[in-house]
């Protein structure tokens, strides 16, 4: 079976030509998209390092239609950060429609840990970016300025420290998304604890705190954490 190109009324056709490429057939498409998801589902599972050949299995499609589309993984896995992009990027424009600039900030954090805690794929592509292709420069210049906006208007309207900036956002969601990542298995809301300490760290001139949404690790779920994010010997 051919997959051939066709017009640009095709799905999907005005990403493709803003990057020079003419857009898929329809069919091609619906191909294209239901190996995205599929490999999104697997890598949230079992991280980035499977095969084409098991995503092809999980899609239900032909290992020869998933190198049609993808000659390697890394052209996968780039078609699936640029994605994720996007949705940093719409999650960031609602965070900063919000009529508060506090609220705004905290729930562009809140929602990134969430998604990225719940996400292994996510989680790994966003914190390295660079399996394949290096990416991080792209997510640089891409998230930044969304970012830079969100803490500048905090800072503006005083509910934020002004030494803090915009690149201790992010890596503070990385903190978070490794502490859900260590603790999974025992109490995979933790970072939602350690997510309202830093939020108050935040806030310039505090005279309360907030208080703590989930209870502080057991000796025996510390235990646990620790032993299941051991390194495996093979």
């Amino acid at each position: 079976m051919t997959e051939s190109v066709a017009d640009s009324g095709t799905c999907g056709g005005s990403r493709a030509e803003a990057r020079g490429v003419r857009p898929l057939r329809r069919d091609a498409e619906r191909n294209r998209q239901r190996i995205l998801t599929a490999a999104s589902e697997v890598f949230n599972e079992r991280g980035l390092d499977v095969s084409l050949d098991e995503i092809a299995r999980h899609a239900g499609v032909g290992v020869g239609t998933v190198y049609r589309r993808f000659r390697t993984k890394e052209e996968l896995i780039e078609a699936l950060f640029m994605d994720r992009l996007d949705s940093v990027a719409a999650i960031a424009d609602e965070a900063y429609a919000a009529s508060d600039p506090w609220r705004g900030l905290v729930s562009f954090m809140e929602r990134m840990a969430e998604i990225m805690a719940g996400d292994r794929g996510l989680r790994q592509m966003l914190m390295y970016a660079t399996y394949g292709r290096d990416l991080v420069a792209v997510a640089r210049q891409r998230n930044e300025p969304l970012i830079a906006r969100l803490v500048r208007r905090a800072q503006a309207a005083g509910q934020l420290r002004p030494d803090i900036q915009q690149t201790d956002i992010p890596f503070i969601v990385f903190i978070l998304t490794e502490a859900a990542h260590l603790a999974y298995a025992a109490n995979p809301g933790i970072w939602r604890r350690y997510l309202t300490l830093i939020l108050d760290g935040m806030q310039p001139g505090r005279e309360d705190v907030t208080p703590l949404p989930a209870a502080a690790m057991r000796p025996d779920e510390m235990e646990k954490s620790m032993r299941q994010a051991a390194p495996r010997h093979r």
